[in-house]
């Protein structure tokens, strides 16, 4: 207990934020030797997804000291690159202090000699995305925890090609923010920008043309923020590419930290879009568009006479398909992707339009790395259908460019539930679904990893498993990374691995049939519940 308390008081010593102090001093007060064994087990790792953790005193949590010590870090590791006469522009969204660690990270990127801008308001991740390359910088950094918890914040990096930072880069961000030392010796600057009104009316330029002029805009849209920074920007996009004004969820429009309305901020989590479902009903809406807080995803519902209460929200394979083949018809030959736990289906459209194709492990910050990118999509609701223009997934432009699409379906008496259906006619049924392990302690997920490892599956819903590629090995094709890769027959394959994001173990299941909606949902059931079976197994190991 001794070791914690002296922990604890160096911290208080350096820490410049009273909230943290006094919750730490309490901590101390009442001798909570458990919570300060946890929020003192060791440093918020930085890795590939940059920084994002629960907001808190101590350095396993998201606070100004752990904030103030990256920055200087990423300070380090830009000036060590040579990069002091190109700016790194700093975004951030309205969470819990987001403000707060943006200038901190302006003050310390003046302090190091570098020249910070500072976007001028809460704003959507893809605008910091946008931002990089606008306004020629040599790095962004975007203080958001997307689609966490309220409790949660987040540090995400990018170099200046626009895109998120991947290996070796991270290592070496990392390394130089071990090193710094005192925070009393970084120095501290006011000598920042804060950008002006222009970069936003560009990014939205720039959006609303991704939309063809010819297509048709008779659409009647319900959009929902879900608390988070994208409301008004969605809604301006929208009028700028000529579509009528989407109707805003009232109760979700305006960014909350707290989420009120929601348990988790994320169109996937079930209930997060009941509201935007019972106004389009009230609406007699065309469309459902759903933004997370940061606006970097989007979700679509849509119409569906056999779905409960009439409306069915696409699954993020299904609008990533439907993108995709939007684009093959009507763009250049280019090179689609998409990253391993999504449809396969995307890698057929592909071929059969004579787009190049290729997979690659989960994130963005692997899709866009991808050469001469026409489309990538991940199936947790990312989309990036502007590469040139943002290097990341954006929901905003997206949303656009499905709205188009279903305009232009509506125009022609189709849907996008018929345009699915078409393409499962023409390339096979491809149905895809998850199955989750939350955990409250993290070291159960490598001991899960392990077990599976030991004593993998050998037959799921009645197939044998014909192959077992463990992913931490890599490939010619793709870097090593933490999972397994289960094949089956028919083109049936599950991959496991844990989130890089949330505290899960998720499994990505896909069945490819030339049956039915009905058999496919069949054999996903019974492939889920083989799959909990063993996933159960797993965590009593």
């Amino acid at each position: 207990m001794q070791k914690l308390l002296d922990l604890a008081q160096a911290w208080l010593a350096e820490d410049p934020d009273p909230a943290t102090r006094a919750e730490l001093q309490e901590l101390v007060d009442q001798g909570a030797e458990a919570e300060l064994a946890d929020r003192f087990s060791g440093p918020l790792q930085f890795g590939t997804a940059g920084l994002r953790g629960e907001l808190g005193a101590g350095p396993n949590r998201m606070n100004r000291v752990v904030v103030i010590r990256a920055a200087a870090g990423l300070a380090a590791y830009l000036i060590g690159a040579g990069f002091l006469d190109r700016p790194v522009v700093i975004g951030y969204d309205a969470r819990t202090n987001s403000d707060v660690f943006a200038r901190d990270t302006a003050e310390v990127m003046a302090g190091a000699g570098l020249r910070p801008l500072l976007l001028p308001s809460p704003l959507p991740t893809p605008v910091l995305a946008f931002s990089i390359d606008e306004l020629h910088a040599c790095a962004g950094v975007m203080v958001t925890a997307s689609h966490n918890p309220p409790r949660d914040n987040g540090y995400k990096v990018y170099l200046g090609d626009g895109s998120q930072i991947t290996p070796p880069a991270d290592a070496e961000i990392a390394a130089h923010i071990e090193a710094v030392g005192s925070l009393a010796d970084v120095p501290r600057g006011l000598e920042y920008e804060t950008v002006g009104d222009s970069l936003l009316d560009a990014y939205l330029h720039r959006a609303a043309a991704v939309v063809d002029a010819d297509v048709p805009r008779d659409l009647r849209i319900v959009s929902t923020a879900l608390h988070g920074v994208g409301g008004a920007v969605l809604l301006s996009a929208f009028e700028r590419a000529g579509f009528p004004t989407p109707i805003a969820v009232p109760e979700q429009q305006q960014p909350d930290p707290a989420f009120p309305t929601v348990a988790f901020p994320n169109p996937e989590e079930p209930g997060a879009i009941d509201l935007a479902l019972a106004l389009a009903r009230k609406s007699d809406a065309d469309l459902v568009i759903a933004n997370d807080p940061d606006a970097d995803r989007c979700a679509v519902a849509v119409p569906d006479p056999d779905a409960d209460g009439g409306w069915r929200m696409l699954r993020g394979d299904e609008v990533g398909i439907l993108l995709g083949n939007y684009i093959a018809t009507r763009d250049s030959v280019g090179v689609f992707a998409t990253s391993i736990v999504s449809s396969s289906l995307l890698g057929k459209i592909a071929a059969e339009y004579g787009f190049g194709y290729q997979e690659t492990l989960t994130g963005f910050k692997w899709l866009s790395k991808v050469k001469r990118l026409s489309f990538g999509y991940e199936e947790a609701l990312g989309y990036c259908v502007d590469p040139e223009g943002v290097k990341d997934k954006d929901g905003i432009t997206a949303a656009l460019l499905f709205a188009g699409y279903a305009a232009s379906l509506k125009a022609q008496g189709s849907s996008p539930i018929e345009a699915l259906e078409e393409l499962a006619a023409r390339y096979g049924r491809h149905s895809t679904d998850q199955v989750s392990v939350r955990v409250t302690d993290l070291a159960r997920i490598p001991k899960m990893m392990g077990a599976l490892r030991a004593a993998p599956p050998t037959q799921l819903a009645g197939f044998p498993v014909e192959r077992i590629d463990d992913l931490s090995l890599g490939s010619p094709s793709l870097p090593p990374t933490d999972g397994l890769r289960l094949a089956l027959a028919h083109g049936t394959r599950v991959i496991i691995r844990p989130s890089g994001t949330e505290p899960k173990l998720k499994c990505y299941l896909e069945v490819v049939t030339d049956g039915s909606a009905a058999e496919a949902a069949a054999l996903l059931a019974r492939l889920k519940a083989d799959l909990a079976d063993v996933l159960e197994a797993a965590q009593k190991d």
